[in-house]
């Protein structure tokens, strides 16, 4: 069994214990409630300059523990005071040590700084109740791990984000993945250089992946984005943002690595 399936195991276990039909208006209701300000693809797409969804991110199972210790909020100050475009917040605790008051907190700091930084919950979804979850916290978007959902998952998770006014980040990892992501209309695709089931990572996958998917989608690289220069090269290759958790985390100075990525304009 590779991890990803081992993961996605564990995750239909522990959310079948919380599990409940969604209703439609649930989730429209709070959309219109919680809608207002900048979406989450609208803050990545910068033309011109590359955006950062900086994570917080505890443990993984490739990394091992990261920052166990550390407060969702403070890492989440760092991250605003150096101006990143989007924050991705870790929920699951079994694999990544994170937890959905992570994103509550979270969303509660950047409101009550004023600032419209928008949010991703980045868990391994399969349910509309995580949807519901995830637009409660304050979420503007959710992550979709395509080699991990079927269709019909992937239409039902996104009819539900749809109706909570949430974007999707769909992540892939091959051509394969790209072609399933493509039959729903994707607005965010995001190329996940680590593959799941063997945690190997590299930057190629990036640059072997951005040339085919279609212009007007907002293309986030993920994962291997260890310092400015991966950044810089993976701009180079077409990314309107990148998505860094591990390295930020693990920094002495998270602001200052975080501003040298975004000066590679």
């Amino acid at each position: 069994m590779d991890k990803l399936t081992e993961i996605m195991d564990w995750k239909r276990r522990e959310v079948a214990l919380r599990a409940r039909p969604v209703r439609p208006r649930e989730l429209s209701s709070l959309g219109e409630r919680m809608s207002v300000g900048l979406s989450f693809h609208d803050a990545l797409a910068n033309p011109g300059q590359l955006s950062v969804i900086a994570e917080i991110k505890r443990k993984s199972p490739s990394a091992g523990s990261i920052a166990e210790g550390i407060s969702a909020v403070e890492q989440a100050r760092a991250y605003l005071n150096a101006g990143a475009e989007a924050m991705s917040v870790l929920t699951d605790e079994e694999f990544f040590g994170g937890k959905l008051e992570d994103l509550w907190e979270v969303n509660d700091f950047i409101s009550n700084h004023q600032r419209e930084t928008p949010t991703i919950r980045k868990d391994f979804m399969i349910h509309p109740i995580q949807v519901l979850e995830a637009v409660e916290a304050g979420a503007r978007a959710i992550l979709l791990i395509v080699r991990a959902l079927d269709d019909e998952d992937l239409k039902s998770l996104r009819e539900a984000a749809d109706l909570a006014g949430l974007d999707c980040l769909y992540e892939i990892h091959e051509e394969k993945e790209l072609e399933k992501a493509l039959r729903h209309s994707p607005r965010i695709i995001g190329v996940n250089n680590r593959d799941l089931a063997r945690f190997e990572t590299t930057l190629d996958t990036t640059e072997m992946l951005f040339p085919h998917i279609p212009d007007g989608i907002v293309k986030v690289s993920e994962s291997g984005i260890l310092e400015p220069e991966d950044a810089w090269r993976v701009r180079e290759a077409g990314a309107d943002a990148v998505l860094c958790g591990e390295a930020l985390m693990r920094a002495d100075d998270p602001e200052a690595l975080l501003r040298e990525m975004k000066e590679c304009e």
